[in-house]
C-alpha cells in the first residue's frame, strides 16, 4: 500500500475516532482522549512505518497523537451543534493528512537536503503552535491549582518544543544541546504560564501569549540551530516580542 494511501485512511479513520469521542458520556471524556491519543500514535507509526528510526518515535510519531489529543479536549469545550463540530472534524482530518505529509518529509530527509524540507518546517511550526493554542486553552479553563497547570503545560509542550528543534538537526540521536534547549525553553514557558494562573486574564488571552511565545521561542532557536541567526532576524523577533509585551500591558487585568 502507498504511503499517501495510508495517510488517508489513518487520516479518515482518526476524524471518526474524533467524531466518536463526542458521544461518550462527559465522565469518560478523557479516556476517551487517551484512547484517541493511543490509536493516533500507533497508527501514525504504521502510516510512516517504511522510515521510521529509532529516534523518530519519540519525534515524529507524537506529533500526530498530540494534535489529535488537543483538537478532542478543545472539541468537548464546543457548542453541541452537529454541524460546527463536523466542520472541525472535517479540518481536522485535513491537517491530520497535511501533518502525515509533513512528518513523512522530516523522515526520509535524513542525511540529505530536500525542497520540501523548508515548507516542511513552516507547516510544522503552525500546527506546534496551533496544538499547543488548544491545550492551553483546555488547561486554563479547568480553572486548576498553578501547580497542576506548570505540570500539564510542561507534559503538553516538552514534546512540541522538541520535536520542533530536532526537526533541524533530523539526526539519528537526539543531542545533548537539542534535549537540554528544549528542557530549558519549556520551563521557561511553563513559568510564564504559571504567572497566568495567578492573573484574572481572560482564557483565551492567556492561550494567545503562550502561543505568542512559544512562537518567538521556536523561530528564534530553529534559526539559531540553522546557523541564521543574523541582526536582521533578531531584530524581526524584538518586534514581535515588543508587540506582545504591549498588548500584554494593554490587556493587563485591572489596568
Amino acid at each position: 500500500m502507498r504511503r499517501r494511501e495510508k495517510f488517508v485512511i489513518v487520516s479518515v479513520l482518526l476524524s471518526l475516532g474524533l467524531l466518536a469521542t463526542q458521544y461518550v458520556p462527559l465522565d469518560w471524556r478523557y479516556l476517551a482522549t487517551a484512547v484517541l491519543f493511543v490509536l493516533s500514535y500507533f497508527s501514525s507509526a504504521w502510516a510512516l512505518a517504511d522510515d521510521l528510526q529509532s529516534t523518530e518515535w519519540l519525534t515524529i510519531v507524537p506529533f500526530p497523537a498530540l494534535y489529535a489529543s488537543a483538537v478532542a479536549l478543545f472539541y468537548f469545550l464546543l457548542p453541541e451543534m452537529f454541524w460546527s463540530r463536523l466542520a472541525i472534524v472535517g479540518i481536522f482530518g485535513v491537517g491530520m493528512y497535511a501533518l502525515f505529509l509533513t512528518s513523512n518529509i522530516f523522515s526520509v530527509a535524513k542525511g540529505r537536503t530536500i525542497q520540501l524540507l523548508y515548507a516542511a518546517h513552516a507547516v510544522a511550526l503552525f500546527f506546534v503552535i496551533i496544538t499547543s493554542l488548544l491545550f492551553s486553552n483546555v488547561i486554563f479553563s479547568l480553572r486548576l491549582p498553578f501547580y497542576f497547570n506548570a505540570i500539564l503545560l510542561f507534559i503538553s509542550h516538552f514534546p512540541l518544543v522538541l520535536m520542533s528543534l530536532w526537526s533541524i538537526d533530523l539526526g539519528t540521536k537526539i543531542s545533548k544541546e537539542i534535549g537540554l534547549y528544549s528542557l530549558i525553553f519549556t520551563l521557561i514557558l511553563t513559568e510564564l504560564g504559571t504567572l497566568f494562573s495567578f492573573l484574572p486574564m481572560q482564557i483565551w488571552n492567556q492561550a494567545l501569549f503562550i502561543m505568542s511565545f512559544l512562537y518567538v521561542g521556536l523561530s528564534v532557536l530553529q534559526n539559531f540551530f540553522k546557523g541564521r541567526l543574523f541582526r536582521n532576524t533578531v531584530n524581526e523577533y524584538n518586534l514581535v516580542a515588543i508587540l506582545m509585551l504591549v498588548l500584554f500591558v494593554l490587556m493587563f487585568p485591572g489596568k
